[in-house]
Formats: C-alpha cells, structure tokens, sequence
C-alpha cells in the first residue's frame, strides 16, 4: 500500500511520498564531438571472477565492467554509432580467431573515426593513482592496411570544458588481434571520467574482445561512488554532544538550551555530559537544528543516529522526526525525512535513517521536529557520516524445501480434531458436505492433487470475532520460503457481508494469510500468502472474522511452499505465444539472385511492450539515475508531482515547475508518461484547505482543478488516473455524492479525448483486502460505467507482499472478462534480502508479461531512499546494482529476441520475435546493408519485404 507522508510544517502541506526522478541529457552540440554518457555506466548484472564484487576493496582488479562481453553490451555504450556482440562460433569475422566459447563486440556504422565504444569508470578511479590498460582489438572494412585503434578518456567537469586524454593507440588489422596497452593517472578527480575505444576510419567496423583497467595498488582502487570525496567514519555534526554548550545549534522557530540534568536530576545524559532542549515550540516543525552546507556531498549516502526523548505538556509519547531542509541553487526548496520514531518522556530513544542528496545545494539544514507545541524535545547526541556499505545479501540456504507438501496437520479430518484448538472460549465439530475438489488457485499451484474429504470443522458458540480453530506449526515454517494459503470457508446465517481471514500469530505480530468476504451461505475459495524472514519462537494459523455469533465452517486447509521455478517454466511458454509473433523477412532488390546463403543477423532493439518506472524532481540532478531510467524504462509516472496537493498546496497557489521539467525530460527522451492522478479519494491524502471548503466550493474547486490541468496537458499524457484509491476513500463522494466520481471521468475525457481514464487501486491481486477484491473492483468499474464513466483502463498498483502466480493470475483472468487494458501501475516488492526481492519481482513482472490482458507494468521506482518503501530498490543509493536490479535486467534482456543465420534459396529469412523494433543487417562478401523493421501484435505471421 502506497502512503503520503504528511509534514506539518505552516510552510508546506505535503512532504513527497518517494524522492525519486531524472533529468540530464549532453547537448546536440557535444554529442557530435563527445561520447554520449553511458546509459550503464555504474551498474553491473553480471561480476566476472576477476571483477570480483562491486562492494568491497577492487586493489588490483578490473575496474572495466563485463570486460569480456560476456553479458552483450551491459554496461558498454556505442558512442553514436551501432553496436553488437557476436559469439565466436559465428565466424562473423573469418579472419580473426576466437576461442571456442568467447565473444567479442563488432561497432559499426561508424561515419566519424572518433566513434566507438565506451564505458563510464568514474566510480572506478582516484586521483594520484596510476592505472594500466589493455584491451584485445582489432578491425573490419574496406580500409587499406591496418586501422590505428585508441583509446581515450573523457573527462568531464561542471565549471570547465570537457576535455580528452590520450591513453594509447595500436595499429590493428584485419587478420588477428592485437594487444593495445598504455597507462594513465589524474593529478584531479573529474565530475565523470568516461573510457573508450576509437580510431578506425569511418566505415571501417571496430572490434573489441576484451578490456582490462587495473590499479596495481592495493589502496587506490575503490569503486565507492565519488572517489573526490572523503568517505571515512567523520561525523560531519558539529558539537555533536554539547560539550561546547550550543555552539553551531539553533532553534527552529523555538528556544535551545543545553543541560547535563533536568527535572530535578531525574533526567540525565545516555552518554556524554550534557544535552540539548528545544523549548517554547509553538508549531509541530520547530526543533534543533544545525545547519551543514558544504559538509554534505551530492551523491553520497548518509546515515543519520540520533539519540532524543521529550518532556513536558503532560504528553507521555510523540512522533519524533528527523528531516532535512534543502534550498537548491535556484532557491528551490524541499524537505526530506530521514527517520522517525516514537519518542517517551520516560528514556532516550534512538532515532535512525538515511539520506542522499542529488544536487549541490546553497543550503542544507538538519532538525528534529513532530511533537505536538508545548512539548519539549531533548537531544542527547547526533551523529551523521557516510553510510557504510552494507554487505551483499546471500541467497537463503533453504534445505528440503518439500514444495506442495501441505504442513497443516490432519486437514482432511480423518482423525477428528486432533492437531487443532479452538482459539479462545468456541466450540469445535467435525461435520460432512464440504466441497471434495481443491480450491482452484491451489489446484493451479500444486497440480493434479487427490479429492479432499468433504469433512470440515464447524466452530459455533463465538463470543469474540477472532475465534476459530487453530493450530501451531512453529516447527514446520522454513524461513524465506513463500508459503500459499487455501481453504474453503462458509458462514453461518448473518445479519450482513463477513469477512472471513486465515491469519498467523507469529510471536507477537500478527500475518495476514487471506481473507475474503462472504454474504451467503455458499462455500468460498480463500487465498493468500506468507512468508516468514525471522526466526520466531511461536507460529500460529488460526481462521477468524465473521462477528461474535456467526458459525464458522472451514475444510481443506492447506498452506504449502510455492515452487516458483515450475511455474515459470509455464509462464515462458504462455508469454511466447502472446507476446511473440513468427516473423518471414523477403528480401528484393537487384543483387537478391545471389543472396541464397548470405548472413544476416537480426537484432531487436527495443521491446515495445511498456516496462516503466516513477520519478520525480528531485532525483532530475543525478545523472547516473537518469542514465538508468533512459536506458531501461520506456514509460514513466511522475511520483508526486501532478498531483492536486503538490500542484496546488495554498489555494490559488500554483506550482507546475515541477511536473513540466519532468515533462520535459521524458519528451526529449521518447518516454511516454501516465498522469497520476488528478485526484485522490482518500481523505489523508486530500490538503487542508480543499478539506475546510462548503459543498458549493469544493464542486467549483474541483471543476477548476479538472479544468487547469486537462486543458494545461492537453494531449500530453497518454493515461489518467481519474480518482485513486476509490475503493479505499469517499472524500469526494461523502461530500459532494456518488454522481461526483462519474462526472470527474466525463469532464476529464471532455476536456482531453486523447488519454485513457483509469481507475487504480491496491490489493487487488493479492487477496489479502475484502475491500478491493477483484469481484468488488468489477463491481465498481461496471457501475461508472452503467452511469456514464468512460472507464478505459483497469490500474493494479501492484504494491504487494510474498506474490504468489495462481493467486495473482486468478485476479487478472477476473478483471479481464471486462475486455478493458489492465496496467500494474506501481509495482514494489520488499524483503532485505536481495535474492528474496529479485525472486518475487520476478514474479509480478513473469505474471503480468505472460497474462494477456495486461498491457504495461509500471514500477513505483528503483533507487535506494527515493521509494515509498524499504528495502524495496533494484539500485542502491550509490548506483550498484542489486540482485533485484540485476534480475530486472535479465527479464529485459531474455524479452529481446535475436537470430541470425542464412538467407534460404527462396530469398527469405524466418525467426519469432517480441513485439517491437528490429535490425537487420545483410553481410555479403563486398559491403554491409542494414536495414530496420517494427513488429507490430498480430495473430498470424507477419511477412515484411526488404528492399536491398
């Protein structure tokens, strides 16, 4: 479930939800003289043993990533010309000798000899160090002799002009490969420093088969992210403990002291001598701070430990926070929370997070706030310093995982009611009648399974909603494993609609393992999920919900670990079969009588199926984000800015700056955007003074808020999220009546015919809400539209725990007999395991891919601390590539297709290709032809005639 972190500060209504966005692109100029930016340039989907990890010492090791194109171009980037790497069993270049099993990369359609292959190292490199270069090069063309092969480093700086260092050159030629080798060392750190490879004349096609930069010493070469700045264990506060009274502190709109006691000595230091007090606070903002421009690093990752309690105003516990307050170059100014606990007046707690800055801006300042005025926040100590990089995860050990083996005990009541209990004072029966075939979603995980017993426990004599049988399985749960969940469940005769849930007591903390709602006396399917990433003591199931009262009938409980792989092995084949199309290239042309036998190689460039991402402003300063996302993401949703609260927080007041820069950068970079949203139905989402207007200005101010962003974006959006979360709020429809909804769509649509108006909402496909089951979201989807609405697209947020195929599949084969788009439109999966992250990212986006309704997956981002939720990022705050990153790029990757072979002697080549934008290129003895092609969704084969 997505949430709005609400800030209380009198100067902005809103704090942002995520931090995430982009920006940056070279100029034109630059471009025609420069090498573009590697889209890549930190991230790493596959470490070589001589790589080593990113994490950790790299003394001695390659810096270059995928040094042997191993893993194709990841990490590489053509410098305005064309790219590919050919496996050496292609004898794609007869006169150059590959060892079986290599492969190298071939650059061409080079038209200028600086163009070539590069990658960005400047993570990898330090000043004062003194690198060597080797790289295995060759050449290909009409040229004359041999061809100069260099090598080059781009230097970039902010303040100056970019400039250019000569590292080596070696004459190749086109009969073996040569070594080149050549050394190099920076007197200063650039901003970026970008490598590659150049040289042959235009037309001539450069070949690289590998590439080595190493650092013989064994203390210079640390890939750590920004190697200008020091990144010891330095706490950049000042006067942190308060040994100099409060020197370098202040008062945020408040009164600060320091103390070494108070209340009569009963409040003491945790450590140290002393401690601050913010006092006479008048507003929920005001608090300590200190400000640390200049201490503070673009790019770099910060965590923050701060030690604080409260006292005062009869309050015995708060929200206390932690935040930053930034002003940009251009005054633009933002604030950032880094933590927040619940702070007591009895002891000190601790307060801990993280943050990142993207810019270099002309202010930062860092304060506590959140109790309520009157009362007074006591820090004892404050501590912030360059995050240490926290160890790589390592896949979960899970021995004997015995998928599909039910770990309920006697659940097909042959032995009475042994192995359960009833839970709290209910009684217990075993009766005859339930339903003897498994629960489809089960059956859809575990395959041909044997009839159930048609007997089922009936719980009667509940004085309590939680009440129904039970039983431990402590010893049975493994860690990591996802276990499904399913039963039949009925009720007895009720007043009104129940809920009924199988949940878990895991120690202290309560598990959602399903639920469902039932008003009738039929019997249900119930599913759900679970997974368990902590040793706990005590493991409970037990089955509860209707009110006290209500008899409740249970059969065939079954919880049993997911056995992943064998269902993906389903899902590849049924994504062939809708997202692939067989493809017959023709070729014609005056030279086509001789073409039988020519090589060709096809390669797709793009899938054209929308894979996306959210971003938002303040990440627009990060190049190394924005180089992801381009790279990676054809779609985008803007985080926060579009929204009414961000775009109008003070009545009157407009602020669309943000939400047109990003507009800006997705145009530049053919990145097509979703309008998300034009309101929000959940009343804490909905700004103060839009919540303190009468009837009659509230319908005038939401015409007018229809009106100022449909006609300013006009055209600009391909998709709208109307109203959100409808299932989950009725702010609008409480105040201004049911027909509010319907005619929030008609305006909409009226005022912009071009985009598709959605509705969106959350657990929808997990089955974990009876309020947005899949049948109630059709409910609601038929009823906009029975009065009007011109509902085009179904949204999936796809903010889900411990996702499970069946279950996740049976909810898009429901909302899919509505015959309308469905998106997944801010996917985020989270487990601080990375292994257990990427595994269940596979599985929303192997699920959705392979489902024939689903017509794009948007994420709800992707880099560490610019996220609605922890431990949820493919990329880590500093640019490395996780496991969920890499397996994101894995899916891309195995969702491109590619082919090569001959042309047949009917003058035809035939392959099966994902949707979307290809090459080919006809190799004949005398020249190269390439020529470019779209495959479009169709049911029969596609036939696309090639004129050479």
């Amino acid at each position: 479930m997505k949430r709005l972190f609400v800030c209380s500060f009198a100067r902005r209504l809103f704090k942002p939800r995520t931090q995430y966005t982009t920006h940056f692109q070279e100029s034109k100029e630059s471009m025609e003289k420069s090498p573009i930016i590697a889209a890549n340039n930190n991230f790493d989907s596959q470490t070589s043993k001589e790589n080593g990890k990113r994490t950790g010492s790299y003394a001695a090791t390659n810096i270059i990533l995928n040094h042997e194109f191993s893993d194709g171009l990841n990490s590489w980037h053509p410098n305005c010309c064309d790219a590919f790497v050919v496996p050496a069993s292609s004898e794609y270049h007869k006169g150059l000798t590959t060892e079986e099993g290599c492969c190298y990369a071939v650059v061409t359609n080079r038209k200028e000899c600086w163009q070539g292959l590069e990658q960005d190292i400047t993570s990898g490199v330090s000043a004062g160090s003194t690198y060597t270069v080797s790289a295995c090069v060759g050449a290909s063309g009409t040229f004359q002799g041999s061809a100069e092969v260099i090598a080059t480093l781009k230097l970039v700086y902010q303040n100056s002009e970019t400039s250019y260092l000569f590292i080596a050159k070696k004459s190749a030629s086109k009969e073996c490969w040569e070594i080149l080798e050549g050394s190099f060392s920076l007197s200063t750190m650039p901003d970026q420093v970008i490598f590659y490879l150049e040289g042959p004349p235009s037309g001539a096609d450069l070949l690289i088969k590998s590439v080595m930069i190493t650092c013989p010493s064994s203390t210079a070469c640390d890939r750590s992210g920004t190697s200008s700045v020091s990144t010891d264990d330095d706490n950049i506060i000042v006067n942190p403990q308060f040994d100099d009274g409060i020197n370098s502190w202040s008062g945020r709109g408040c009164k600060v002291a320091s103390h070494d006691s108070m209340a009569d000595g009963k409040i003491t230091p945790m450590s140290g001598k002393y401690f601050a007090s913010a006092t006479e606070r008048t507003q929920t903002w005001n608090g300590i701070q200190q400000d640390i421009t200049g201490r503070v690093k673009r790019k770099l990752a910060y965590e923050v430990t701060a030690v604080a309690r409260i006292y005062g105003n009869n309050v015995t516990s708060a929200d206390l926070r932690g935040t930053l307050y930034v002003k940009a170059a251009d005054n633009r100014e933002r604030y950032i929370g880094i933590a927040s606990v619940q702070a007591t007046d009895k002891d000190w707690v601790k307060l801990q997070g993280k943050f990142l800055i993207n810019d270099s801006p002309s202010q930062v300042v860092v304060f506590l706030e959140g109790p309520p005025p009157g009362t007074d926040i006591l820090l004892n100590n404050l501590v912030i310093k360059h995050a240490s990089k926290a160890p790589p995860s390592s896949p979960p050990v899970i021995e004997d995982a015995a998928f599909g083996v039910n770990i309920v005990t006697n659940t097909s009541l042959n032995d009475g009611t042994n192995g359960w209990f009833p839970l709290g004072n209910c009684t217990m029966s075993v009766q005859t009648g339930s339903p003897h075939i498994m629960p489809p979603m089960a059956r859809d995980s575990l395959g041909a399974h044997e009839p159930l017993s048609g007997r089922y426990i009936l719980v009667t004599k509940r004085t309590q909603n939680w009440m129904g049988p039970a039983q431990m399985i402590t010893d049975k749960v493994k860690l990591y494993l996802t276990y499904q969940v399913s039963a039949w469940v009925k009720i007895g005769q009720a007043s009104g609609p129940q809920s009924v849930n199988v949940a878990l007591g895991v120690d202290s903390q309560w598990v959602n393992g399903g639920q469902i709602e039932i008003s009738d006396d039929r019997w249900h399917e119930i599913g759900g999920s679970f997974r368990i990433e902590k040793q706990a003591a005590k493991v409970m199931v037990y089955i509860q919900g209707p009110a006290a009262g209500v008899d409740l009938m249970v059969a065939g409980l079954q919880i049993f670990p997911v056995d992943r792989r064998a269902r993906f092995r389903h899902l590849k084949r049924q994504t062939a079969k809708i997202r692939k199309r067989d493809v017959m290239l023709k070729f014609s042309g005056s030279d086509s009588g001789s073409l039988h036998g020519t090589f060709i190689r096809v390669r797709q460039l793009q899938n054209s199926f929308p894979f996306g991402s959210a971003i938002s402003r303040t990440n627009m300063d990060n190049e190394d984000f924005n180089a992801f996302f381009v790279k990676n993401f054809n779609w985008a949703v803007f985080g926060n800015e579009l929204k009414w609260y961000w775009t109008e927080a003070q009545q009157g007041n407009f602020n669309y700056k943000d939400a047109d820069e990003l507009l800006d950068f997705c145009t530049k970079n053919n990145i097509q955007v979703r309008g998300h949203c034009i309101f929000w139905e959940v009343v804490g989402t909905v700004q103060a003074w839009v919540q303190s207007l009468n009837k009659n200005d509230l319908m005038t101010a939401v015409q007018n808020r229809l009106t100022g962003l449909l006609t300013r974006y006009k055209g600009k959006f391909e998709h709208y999220d109307v109203n959100n979360e409808m299932m989950h709020g009725s702010f609008y429809q409480d105040r201004l009546g049911k027909e509010i909804r319907v005619n929030m769509f008609k305006t909409a649509h009226q005022l912009d015919l071009s985009p598709i108006l959605f509705v969106n909402d959350y657990h929808v496909e997990d089955g974990s809400d009876t309020r947005s089951s899949p049948e109630k979201y059709i409910e609601h989807i038929l009823d906009l539209q029975e009065h009007g609405a011109p509902v085009g697209g179904i949204g999936i947020q796809g903010h889900i725990d411990t996702p499970v195929g069946p279950i996740v599949c049976s909810a898009l084969d429901k909302l899919g007999i509505l015959g309308l788009p469905i998106w997944f439109t801010e996917v985020d999966v989270s487990s601080d395991n990375e292994y257990v992250r990427a595994d269940d990212l596979e599985v929303m986006l192997r699920e959705a891919y392979a489902h024939p309704s689903v017509e794009g997956i948007m994420l709800w981002g992707f880099w560490e601390l610019f996220m609605s939720r922890p431990n949820a990022h493919l990329v880590n705050a500093e640019g490395d590539l996780n496991e969920a990153g890499k397996r994101y790029l894995s899916l891309k990757h195995e969702w491109l297709s590619h082919s090569h072979g001959h042309i047949d002697e009917q003058g035809q080549f035939s392959f099966s290709g994902f949707h979307g934008s290809y090459e080919v290129e006809v190799i004949t003895v005398s020249k190269k032809i390439t020529k470019k092609f779209v495959v479009d969704k169709g049911d029969g084969a596609l036939v696309i005639s090639i004129d050479l």
